[in-house]
């Protein structure tokens, strides 16, 4: 093995060197790697993706990345290789300066497992620093008396590399009057002395030019020159000396500027100019010149600029003091800078939610951050803090760096959105502390369904509405949001009387709004029930459902209607008999009427609205029964006319109106003589009329009297019974024809049955007509009596037969008078049932 060894170069050796660091760092636990500086970009430093376990296309699909708290980033991934790689040139003396091992140290995040790796990489020196004088020249004053063995403090090189790269020696250009030696101080810098090797004469060689050189130990060697001007003055056999080798002060970081910090100081036995110091600093770094300030008569060192125990924790100068003869005395100061509070933690975010499910578990990553403090000791330890009444805590990962969990599920209707606050304290004193405000948004699921006010609804509307009318709203909360709280409203499918509900009513989809399709009508329509859905539009969406009832109302739409006396269809006049001899309060008819509304809107009231004669005829308000005021008396006119207003109370109310005709007389026959009796007209046109009716009320009652003896001989050809025949031969000579019925259950009809009788003296066609069946008897008015019918008798054997009708004409005149029916109709089954007959 170690003839192998023997045979590799230095290249070999290196590389080798690197991969079995490599190989170590990772079986340490952490990786570590090391790369030579002033690389070009993109330089490979380390397997990264194998040493993570991962494969290189891995790389970009878990999210790993660098994440460090430097400005500059020196490193970076290429995905393609799985490689650590170099983001640009790295100059290990900027990094590291003088330190021995040059460590950067990273960390990679795999973002989907939330987990942080460490990284170590050393950089490796390479010699591209040579040696440096600070001054081209340099005065070296020595008296000319100076002993054998003299030394003299020469300026040293620095070389900003480390180990065999750095300064390694110094050589002097051949001089006879002195040598080069060299001390190492116990910093490891290497201090060049010149050395009187032979005595000085000033009268001979009053200047000496040598040439120093600073070599390093690179391959190649580096190297760097001064010239060195030793000036030879008079005797001046006493050198400066300081009261101490080396001076120590510590302060604090946070000192004011200007302040003096300490005084060095220095004694020379001589006198006169050779016993007068001067304090100067010597080999003195730019940044000490830029710090302090050294006054040159007093020895007074002070600051130029605050103090940061964070940039540097100490500084080490040279002072001299030399006098007038050009002897000087040198002494080391050493300013400890002692560390304050002044630096408040450092938070720093490396991923954020914005945003979490409400359905997430507990232990939910939230946040991963980093906390520094740019203090040391206890004034740079940190204690991370959130308030306690969250749903949230903090647990520490590797290094500085925190996750942010979620400590049990989140209700986003509870709490929509959460504002954290992380809250960073030292332990200095006082402490600092810095807080980082993070806004969480607790994303919505769709875990609640629309919910209405109320379990069940109910209105009203009237009926008669116009279609479209708004009817109703309904209203549903679902405490989502987005489109989990977007509500749609439909009606259920349903039927009513076999038509579907949705040809009643519809119901807006967006705002709930009701509305009307058709004009209700209380008496079809008196209630609906409903049955409304509410959905969201979450996936899947969630509904409920609220019954509404929707009652109809009714309105004073219907006039009452009158069902008797009912208008015959062919145009006639109804007429009532009241018999001359009827006490007062007699009923005569009634008035019967209904309303189709309900309520108080199909209360009736009835009331005469308008009579021929006023006082004679009352109507009863509640049960429309027209009655005898006073006893009829014989000047009362024969046709008497009542107008009957039936009316609701709706508002408005609604009515209407009956005319009844009343013809007064004890029986038809009376009807028929108080016609012959009526004064003839002055008008030649009315008494001819009046000459007709007569005869035509006397053919009638002839050819009716005639149809009565026909009807009776019939009856009693089938009657067994001769009692019953003879009673029935002599009742018809004495009975007036207007008591006449002629079907089974005649006689007791007869007895119960009271005519009137309504004629017209004043009308060119009069009519006599018995009223027809379903409405007791109607006088059928001109269109039937100008229809010519034959006479007609139905015999029939069953006890329900409808009607017997006797019709006649007479005519004189066709252009002056018109022709008279008269029809009587009875119903045998109703025995005791007065009917009107009309005219």
């Amino acid at each position: 093995m170690a003839d192998l060894l023997r045979g590799w170069g230095c290249r070999e050796l290196l590389l080798l060197f690197l991969f079995v660091g490599t190989q170590l760092g990772a079986r340490a636990g952490q990786i570590r790697y090391s790369v030579r500086e002033e690389l070009d970009r993109g330089s490979f430093v380390g397997t990264i993706a194998k040493d993570l376990g991962l494969e290189p296309q891995e790389l970009a699909e878990r999210g790993v990345r660098i994440i460090s708290r430097g400005k500059k980033q020196l490193f970076a991934l290429n995905s393609g290789s799985g490689s650590l790689v170099t983001a640009g040139r790295i100059d290990r003396e900027e990094l590291c300066a003088q330190t021995a091992r040059c460590l950067v140290s990273l960390n990679i995040l795999v973002e989907n497992k939330m987990k942080i790796y460490g990284v170590e990489v050393e950089i490796i020196d390479i010699n591209d620093n040579s040696p440096l004088f600070r001054d081209e020249e340099v005065k070296v004053k020595v008296n000319e008396n100076a002993a054998t063995g003299t030394r003299l403090v020469l300026p040293f090189a620095r070389d900003a590399d480390v180990g065999v790269n750095s300064l390694q020696s110094y050589q002097l250009s051949s001089n006879i009057h002195f040598s080069l030696d060299e001390k190492s101080g116990s910093d490891g810098q290497k201090y060049p002395e010149l050395v009187l090797e032979q005595p000085l004469d000033r009268e001979k060689v009053p200047v000496h030019n040598l040439l120093l050189t600073a070599l390093d130990g690179g391959d190649p060697v580096l190297s760097s020159t001064t010239h060195i001007c030793v000036m030879v003055l008079d005797a001046n056999d006493n050198a400066p000396q300081f009261t101490r080798s080396e001076y120590r002060v510590s302060v604090p970081e946070n000192i004011p500027v200007g302040t003096r910090l300490l005084t060095i100081t220095a004694t020379d036995p001589d006198e006169g100019i050779n016993g007068k110091l001067t304090y100067s600093f010597r080999n003195e770094e730019d940044k000490i010149s830029q710090t302090f300030h050294l006054d040159s008569n007093l020895g007074e060192i002070s600051t130029v600029q605050s103090l940061d125990y964070e940039d540097s924790r100490f500084y080490l100068m040279e002072v001299v003091a030399q006098d007038g003869g050009a002897l000087l005395a040198s002494a080391k100061v050493v300013v400890t800078v002692q560390d304050v509070n002044d630096n408040v933690p450092e938070m720093i975010l490396t991923s954020l939610t914005s945003s979490v499910s409400e359905d997430s578990l507990p232990g939910t990553v939230i946040v991963l951050f980093s906390v520094h403090d740019g203090d040391s000791g206890e004034n740079g330890e940190t204690a991370c803090s959130i308030s306690r009444n969250l749903p949230f805590k903090l647990e520490k990962s590797v290094d500085n760096y925190y996750h942010l969990l979620t400590t049990r599920t989140l209700d986003r209707e509870e709490i929509s959105d959460y504002n954290i606050t992380i809250t960073v304290t030292d332990q200095g004193n006082p402490p600092l502390s810095t807080e980082n405000h993070i806004s969480l948004k607790v994303a919505d699921i769709n875990d609640n369904p629309p919910i209405f006010p109320h379990t069940s609804y109910s209105t009203y509307i009237p009926e008669n509405n116009p279609r479209g009318i708004s009817i109703f709203s309904v209203n549903a909360h679902d405490p989502d949001s987005g489109y989990n709280a977007q509500v749609t409203y439909s009606l259920a499918k349903d039927t009513f009387q076999g038509t579907p509900l949705s040809s009643y009513v519809s119901i807006n989809s967006d705002t709930g709004v009701l509305y009307a399709l058709r004009s209700f009508d209380y008496e079809e329509v008196r209630d609906l029930q409903l049955l409304v859905t509410a959905s969201d539009s979450g996936d899947p969406p969630l509904s409920s459902n609220v019954s509404l009832s929707l009652f109809v109302l009714d309105q004073n739409d219907n006039a009452p209607e009158i069902l008797y006396p009912t208008l015959p269809t062919d145009g006639s006049t109804g007429v009532e008999l009241a018999p001359r001899s009827a006490e007062p309060g007699y009923l005569v008819t009634k008035v019967v009427a209904v309303d189709r509304d309900s309520g108080q809107n199909a209360w009736l009231s009835y009331r005469l609205l308008k009579a021929s004669e006023p006082g004679l005829f009352v109507v009863g308000l509640h049960t429309g029964e027209v009655r005898t005021a006073r006893a009829l008396l014989d000047r009362d006119a024969l046709k008497q006319s009542l107008v009957v207003a039936v009316q609701d109370r709706g508002q408005p109310p609604l009515s209407a109106t009956v005319t009844l005709t009343v013809a007064v007389a004890d029986s038809i026959p009376d009807v028929l003589e108080e016609l012959s009796n009526l004064e003839p007209s002055a008008n030649p046109d009315d008494s001819s009329l009046t000459l007709y009716l007569v005869v035509a009320v006397t053919v009638v009652s002839c050819v009716f009297l005639a149809f009565v003896i026909v009807l009776l001989a019939l009856r009693l050809r089938r009657w067994h019974k001769s009692s019953l025949l003879q009673a029935s031969g002599a009742g018809l000579a004495g009975v007036p024809a207007s008591h006449f019925v002629g079907v089974d259950g005649v006689r007791a009809f007869l007895q119960t049955y009271s005519h009137e009788v309504s004629l017209t003296a004043d009308s060119r066609k009069s009519h006599l007509i018995f009223p027809q069946p379903n409405y007791a008897d109607t006088l059928i008015s001109q269109d039937s009596c100008e229809k010519s019918e034959p006479l007609l008798i139905s015999e029939k054997k069953n006890a329900n037969e409808e009607l017997e009708v006797v019709q006649f004409k007479t005519s004189e005149d066709l252009e002056t008078a018109a022709p008279f029916e008269f029809k009587y109709a009875t119903h045998p089954a109703s025995s005791g049932y007065r009917k009107p007959f009309h005219f």
